[in-house]
């Protein structure tokens, strides 16, 4: 929302689609590291609670 308003202009439905969507890479990245390095998995168990909404935001 401040970068929109920042460029004063909205996103489209499906820039925010894609917004949504690509914000599970580094979501997905964050977990793997926790996982390969044996660090607590916060990012691992936020990701699986909000994959799925995410997903919807992202029409996917």
């Amino acid at each position: 929302m401040t970068y929109q308003h920042v460029r004063a202009r909205a996103f489209t439905t499906e820039e925010l689609e894609v917004a949504w969507a690509a914000s599970l890479w580094p979501a997905a990245h964050n977990a793997r590291w926790e996982v390969l390095h044996g660090q607590p998995l916060v990012c691992g168990r936020a990701l699986r609670t909000q994959a799925a909404e995410r997903l919807r935001r992202a029409n996917a």
